[in-house]
């Protein structure tokens, strides 16, 4: 009897020990240059499948149009610079996608196409200068609410947001976006690298952006 309570017991301890190997974590990566690696491969995962929650959500009809171009090309500038920071372990994205079971073809879709599918392609420049505008548009509009407000910061996009719209032919003489983001480009312009907008400028900035931003939506579902 003796001896079949000692079996019992070692193999309880065994048994324990065992389970709490289970529970125990499990480290995908043993350095900093690991964990990085680990955390563009998250990165870029989140992009791909966020990205194809956003078309599935467009072909049901549960966005609008302006939301869905907006999100979809800030999206799209995302996933480049994700790829990029993977580019060393995977030669294409259909190569990430296929290792890690991302089944997500609307995203492929869009990511080959490189642009939101409410933006025509006419196989020339404009398709990519309507997706440029829309880029900086966003870029700057969040930069502002993030309190991102120097000179030297807020200036650059915005002037390529400038010359961007004024390259594209399709929009009128007087559209009324141009003269918002020209008006806010020499403001900035007279300004020294320091400065920074104050909370009244600001907040107008914003406005007249998202003014700005709302037009040229309205102009492209005119063409």
């Amino acid at each position: 009897m003796l001896c079949i309570l000692i079996i019992l017991l070692l193999f309880y301890i065994t048994a324990s020990s065992n389970n709490s190997a289970l529970y125990e974590e499990v480290k995908l990566y043993r350095t900093a240059r690991d964990r990085e690696k680990y955390d563009n491969m998250a990165d870029l995962y989140a992009v791909i499948n966020t990205l194809q929650s956003l078309e599935k959500a467009y072909i049901k009809d549960a966005i609008q149009a302006k939301e869905y171009t907006a999100a979809c090309s800030k999206l799209l500038v995302q996933y480049k610079i994700a790829f990029k920071q993977v580019q060393s372990e995977f030669k294409t994205v259909e190569e990430f996608m296929k290792k890690y079971r991302l089944d997500c073809p609307a995203a492929l879709e869009r990511i080959k196409e490189d642009r939101p599918i409410t933006i025509k392609d006419d196989k020339g420049n404009t398709s990519r200068c309507i997706a440029d505008i829309v880029s900086l548009f966003i870029t700057v509009m969040d930069k502002l609410r993030l309190e991102i407000r120097a000179m030297d910061e807020i200036h650059p996009d915005l002037r390529e947001l400038n010359e961007t719209m004024n390259r594209l032919s399709i929009l009128p003489e007087d559209f009324e976006g141009r003269d918002k983001v020209k008006k806010w480009l020499d403001t900035l312009s007279g300004m020294s690298a320091h400065e920074e907008l104050d909370d009244g400028q600001v907040r107008q900035m914003l406005f007249d952006l998202d003014s700005a931003y709302n037009a040229f939506n309205r102009n492209l579902h005119d063409h």
